[in-house]
């Protein structure tokens, strides 16, 4: 296939290829890997400035979306991949194959530190977000390998999910420290002030007045951010709660266990030992189903079922996306209905083809980079996830360029006066620190008429 890149496509690439350092925040269906990929190919055979390329992704992604995107498009038939995933022996014979770029998923870019005797004179972080925690392996692996690169790009489209925080390590690892500093006390001390605590325990903190544009300064100067509804006619996106209430006696038992912290059922005993176990628990009934302290399943209620299978008879024979969070949850929406999880390669292509009416997913398994925008236009949220970059990437799954329906509808089956309820405000806020966050460093580009530009 023939690229024809979007205005704000030609001006990434030439940003890549001019910035070293390069943190691309581009919003989900902008393109960016083959984006990033065509800057590649122009810095590897034309300007002959590296020679090997680690690109580090998602599973699924590293598996599937880099390898393939470099087989659809006709510019790219010079770059040679290997794909270093699967177990030890396969992963050793990826490392032996002769190839421009190296595609790990981020699991095993520790082991890959410990055991390639690669040099790689560029890295792509597919999913910088996903480097947020300075203590994880693969943070550590990155930033003992970072000295001898002499070129880096970060991509993402959550840059801060789940707040300023998250910054800080992402751009530890693309500058290393020059800009937010080389510690995280450092930048806390700096840009934050204690929120949530107990005596001289600090749970959270919040950015000081002012501290926000500060921050999009110092990072300004190696950061494109771009939103997809500013470059893209995107199809229109219609997000609807579908309530459910729960009967008096469920209701009873919801609220029992969130005031007493114990739940006696006949299947057996649930305890909540902290805060975090209480929200996961009153989410787990909301649901319809809870784990007792001994792992058994005790149903609760049926509701999000009933809803769910009313939602998937009005779609009228359409495709049916549904997101599941909780194992339980998909194995009881597979006893009320046919539903096929969609986990490897063959799953994707059937879902695209339009052969699987009802399909789950987890969003774990769906946040990043999965093309499933040709198999259906309708999400149903069974279960919500806190984490607004994880919904935001799922959601993106359909609603994305590529789509072929108008109108991408987002439903969200909610249990009434349960901490669904909470769950929706608390996406909702959240994204108010990432949209200041991409709105202050987005690109400013003249726009002319748009080419096909690809999708990622």
């Amino acid at each position: 296939m023939k690229f024809l890149p979007h205005d704000y496509q030609k001006y990434a690439i030439e940003y890549i290829k001019s910035h070293p350092v390069t943190a691309l925040f581009l919003d989900m269906g902008l393109g960016k890997t083959v984006t990033t990929l065509t800057a590649i190919r122009d810095l590897m055979y034309d300007s002959f400035e590296i020679k090997h390329v680690l690109v580090v992704a998602p599973l699924r992604v590293a598996r599937d979306t880099w390898p393939e995107e470099i087989r659809k498009w006709d510019h790219l038939k010079e770059l040679t991949c290997s794909v270093v995933v699967g177990t030890v022996a396969e992963r050793r014979r990826a490392l032996q194959q002769e190839a421009d770029i190296y595609i790990v998923n981020r699991e095993n870019l520790a082991w890959l530190y410990q055991n390639s005797r690669l040099d790689f004179d560029m890295v792509v972080l597919d999913e910088l977000s996903s480097f947020k925690n300075a203590q994880s392996k693969r943070f550590k692996a990155m930033k003992a390998m970072r000295p001898k690169v002499k070129r880096i790009v970060g991509l993402t489209g959550t840059p801060s999910g789940n707040g300023l925080m998250d910054l800080w390590a992402e751009f530890r690892l693309l500058d290393m420290g020059k800009r937010l500093g080389q510690y995280i006390s450092q930048y806390r001390n700096l840009y934050f002030k204690p929120d949530k605590r107990n005596g001289m325990v600090v749970f959270s903190y919040k950015p000081l007045l002012g501290a926000e544009e500060v921050i999009y300064h110092q990072i300004s100067d190696i950061t494109v951010s771009m939103k997809a509804n500013d470059y893209l006619k995107m199809p229109e996106l219609v997000s609807v709660a579908k309530e459910v209430k729960l009967n008096e006696m469920e209701k009873k038992r919801y609220d029992e266990l969130k005031q007493s912290l114990v739940l006696e059922l006949p299947g057996g005993e649930v305890t909540v030992a902290n805060a975090a176990s209480l929200t996961m628990k009153l989410s787990q009934m909301a649901n319809g189903a809870i784990y007792t302290d001994d792992k058994n399943v005790v149903n609760i209620h049926d509701r999000k079922l009933d809803a769910l299978e009313d939602l998937v008879e009005s779609a009228n024979g359409q495709p049916v996306l549904v997101v599941y969070w909780f194992k339980h949850d998909k194995e009881r929406i597979q006893k009320r209905m046919e539903a096929r999880e969609l986990k490897e390669s063959q799953d994707f292509a059937d879902w695209n083809a339009g052969r699987i009416p009802v399909a789950l997913i987890h969003p774990a398994s769906a946040g990043h980079g999965l093309n499933l925008q040709q198999g259906g236009s309708i999400l149903i949220w069974f279960g919500l996830t806190w984490s607004l970059e994880l919904y935001q990437q799922t959601d993106a799954r359909l609603w994305r360029q590529g789509q072929k329906s108008r109108t991408v509808i987002i439903q969200h089956i909610v249990a009434k006066g349960t901490i669904d309820e909470r769950i929706l405000k608390v996406l909702e806020h959240k994204d108010g620190t990432q949209a200041a966050l991409i709105d202050a460093v987005k690109a400013d580009l003249g726009m002319t008429e748009p080419g096909n530009g690809g999708i990622l």
